[in-house]
């Protein structure tokens, strides 16, 4: 029983343990044995559990996703509107607790590993279905037809995801609240564009982490993901 129970915690430690590694050493510096030493477990162990460095670093991806979409959910659950839903996808994107310096690594070392690892180019896939749907039932909601949602929801998805890579590449940025307010104000004139309506856009501050993220100062009121 006593093993039984570690092993979720070994396997946490494992993949938090791959995270650092790769911020560290870069995703082809990695190895399994490098990842033990930093889990504190031994080679041994972390082969069982995961059998290779190219399933314990789909792991670690799965991981990411995974914290990802609880950062969208939990702000999801706090927006009452469509307008204040979209906002949701998009911050959820650029919240605090994803720009971690290590979880920025993660992500840019698995983007560049698409291409060449099915593992990775599965996960993504998901990834990108999930953000899709969540951005058509929102864009459907604001009043959009069928056909044009989902044409828009493909083109919001690229927008979220070029601003995050610019964001996190640069040397220098203004920020991440700037960041999500650049794809909003792109998202609402493409919208505005398409449906020939000028919106209300959400003028959201977001507090700091320890205050989970509320929103306030909404002039509509309300990180896919999950």
């Amino acid at each position: 029983m006593a093993r039984t129970g570690m092993e979720p915690v070994r396997r946490r430690a494992l993949i938090g343990a791959a995270i650092e590694a790769i911020h560290a050493e870069g995703y082809c510096g990695v190895t399994v044995a490098e990842i033990a030493r930093r889990a504190g477990v031994s080679y041994g162990l972390a082969h069982h559990y995961f059998g290779s460095k190219e399933q314990l670093l789909a792991a670690a991806m799965r991981h990411l996703f995974r914290l990802l979409g609880e950062e969208v959910v939990t702000r999801l659950r706090q927006a009452e509107t469509a307008e204040a839903r979209l906002s949701a996808l998009v911050r959820g994107n650029f919240a605090r607790s994803q720009l971690q310096p290590s979880l920025i690594s993660a992500w840019l070392a698995f983007y560049m590993q698409v291409p060449a690892s099915p593992a990775a180019a599965h996960l993504w896939r998901i990834y990108q279905r999930r953000l899709g749907s969540n951005l058509r039932s929102v864009l459907l909601q604001l009043g959009l037809e069928r056909e044009a949602a989902q044409d828009l929801a493909q083109l919001i998805a690229v927008l979220i995801d070029g601003q995050w890579l610019h964001y996190a590449l640069s040397g220098e940025h203004p920020g991440a609240e700037a960041a999500a307010s650049t794809v909003e104000r792109s998202i609402w004139m493409l919208i505005e564009n398409r449906t020939g309506q000028a919106r209300a856009v959400p003028d959201q501050e977001w507090q700091p982490a320890a205050d989970q993220g509320r929103p306030r100062g909404h002039r509509v009121v309300g990180r896919g993901g999950g």
